[in-house]
């Protein structure tokens, strides 16, 4: 049987979809299942004696079991840390599907679950004619949507959650990451992103967690993982 995949997206960059990510996986691991992380489009890698090699695919490797070799997990890398379609670019390169697509089914075939991190925001360019969105649209994947916590993220969710039932997406739900500790009224903006967001929470992660307790926090996103069809 194929193994379910999931495509963890963010409402920004910066707001934890790598610690998030590694959570998940750790988390589906702890409940019986062989779970392996895939970060399709990578910019920002460091130049190493094996290739380049970007920090949040090696986290989603430690995450994984099993373990993925760095090119499947990874198939895009490039050196530079800005928006991917400018890092392609400037190494004459360009992000196409067909690489894309066939890592995600090695991984499938052997895992039971693969989590599929993606790249800055939903609309992030990673080609003159592809965007962070046409990845899940491609490989036909629910989206687990990580709101970061923090002032605007009440806009940012909900635009972000839009833009992704407009693109024919499943909003698998959503997980918040408290990015900003100081954040005021949290629970309040907690309460208003439960209210407003087509798609139920499942869980939130406290600001600095260590790995234990983020894993725990996602009980909510391993049920709604196993209940996926098929």
């Amino acid at each position: 049987m194929s193994a379910q995949s999931v495509f963890v997206a963010g409402t920004d960059t910066g707001i934890g979809k790598t610690f998030v990510s590694c959570a998940l996986l750790r988390a589906l691991r702890a409940d019986g299942l062989r779970a392996v992380g895939m970060k399709p489009v990578a910019s920002g890698c460091e130049v190493t004696p094996d290739g380049l090699r970007n920090d949040d695919a090696l986290a989603l490797i430690a995450a994984s079991e099993p373990r993925p070799d760095y090119p499947t997990c990874n198939p895009f890398a490039f050196v530079e840390a800005v928006s991917p379609h400018l890092a392609a670019a400037a190494e004459r390169a360009e992000v196409t599907l067909a690489p894309i697509e066939a890592a995600h089914a090695r991984l499938a075939g052997a895992a039971d679950v693969v989590v599929v991190e993606g790249v800055g925001g939903w609309l992030a360019p990673l080609s003159p004619t592809l965007l962070a969105s046409g990845l899940p649209q491609a490989l036909g994947l629910p989206v687990i949507l990580v709101v970061g916590l923090r002032l605007g993220c009440l806009n940012h969710a909900q635009l972000t959650a839009r833009a992704i039932l407009a693109d024919g997406c499943h909003l698998l739900g959503w997980i918040g990451n408290a990015v900003d500790p100081a954040m005021d009224r949290r629970e309040d903006n907690l309460a208003t992103l439960r209210r407003l967001l087509p798609a139920p929470c499942l869980g939130v992660i406290e600001h600095a967690a260590e790995a234990a307790a983020a894993t725990t926090a996602l009980a909510a996103a391993v049920a709604a993982v196993h209940a996926l069809p098929p």
